[in-house]
């Protein structure tokens, strides 16, 4: 055990990793024949949604659910090759392509929102707003927290 660490501190990392594992069984356990991870749906739903307002590009998405290049490419690519999105140029920086959700994506989406709402009210169920809310607050700090120091470490690699 590293020192000066309260018990606690150790068991938070493991809490939100077990409730991570449990979340993507859960969204696993509802699948359709549609064939997409827990991310993708997210990823998806956000795109069928921002899309009405906006033009949804990539480093939306990685802003969005803070993940990496990377992860954006690979979820996108497969998005596309299974025809959920498709990506266009965009006229002034051909470098920069709109993300544009098919008639695929757009037939799956009130069952993709019908099953994050069911997860999410089981997930929450007899929790009290307040406690929520304290939640809320408390995992919006620790990722700060956590953000903040990948950017120290990018910064020590450039």
């Amino acid at each position: 055990m590293c020192t000066g660490k309260r018990e606690s501190e150790e068991d938070v990392g493991k809490l939100i990793n077990i409730v991570s594992h449990q979340l993507k069984r859960q969204m696993c356990c509802l699948d359709g024949e549609d064939g997409l991870t827990n991310m993708q749906k997210h990823i998806l739903h956000y795109i069928l949604l921002g899309s009405l307002k906006q033009e949804i590009y990539q480093k939306d998405l990685e802003r969005e659910f803070q993940i990496r290049r990377s992860t954006a490419t690979g979820t996108l690519q497969l998005l596309e090759k299974n025809g959920f999105i498709r990506r266009e140029p965009e006229k002034k920086d051909a470098r920069l392509k709109k993300i544009i959700p098919t008639e695929k994506a757009q037939s799956l989406q009130k069952g993709i929102l019908d099953n994050i709402r069911y997860v999410e009210e089981k997930m929450l169920a007899g929790i009290p707003e307040d406690d929520l809310m304290i939640c809320a607050k408390v995992l919006n700090r620790m990722s700060e927290n956590l953000l903040g120091e990948e950017r120290k470490k990018g910064d020590r690699h450039e």
